[in-house]
C-alpha cells in the first residue's frame, strides 16, 4: 500500500488557512479532526464514507461531526502520495457551499502552479 502524507496548503505569503481554521476549533473537535486526518494519511484514497467523500472534480472532503457541529476540510491528491488540505469550514447547510468548492479548486491550481516552478 502506498504511503500518504497530509500537507497543509500554504499561500505564497506563508499564511496557512487550514492550520488557522483547525486552531480556531474547540479542543474536542480539533482532537477528533486530527484523528481523522491521521486516518486519511493511513488509508489515503481508499478512505470512504462516513469519513471522506468525493465532492467535485478531484476535490474531496473529510467529514467530522461532534455533537451538532459538522466540520469539513476539503483536499485533493497530488503526486507521490501527497494529500493537500485546502480549506476548512463549519457546515451549516445540507449541500457543501459552492464558494468553498471554488476556493479549494483555486488553491489547488495555485499549489500546482507554484510546486511545478520548483
Amino acid at each position: 500500500m502506498p504511503k500518504f502524507e497530509v500537507i497543509l496548503y500554504e499561500k505564497e505569503n506563508g499564511v496557512c488557512p487550514v492550520e488557522d481554521f483547525i486552531k480556531s476549533l474547540n479542543v474536542k473537535i480539533r482532537a477528533k479532526l486530527i484523528g481523522l486526518l491521521e486516518l486519511l494519511e493511513e488509508k489515503g484514497n481508499s478512505l470512504r464514507e462516513p469519513y471522506s467523500k468525493p465532492i467535485d472534480d478531484g476535490i474531496f472532503e473529510i467529514r467530522c461531526k461532534v455533537a451538532n457541529n459538522n466540520i469539513r476540510i476539503l483536499y485533493f491528491f497530488y503526486y507521490r502520495g501527497k494529500i493537500v488540505l485546502t480549506n476548512g469550514f463549519v457546515k451549516k447547510v445540507k449541500k457543501t457551499p459552492a464558494e468553498e468548492i471554488r476556493l479549494a479548486k483555486e488553491r489547488r491550481a495555485d499549489y500546482i502552479e507554484r510546486i511545478e516552478k520548483i
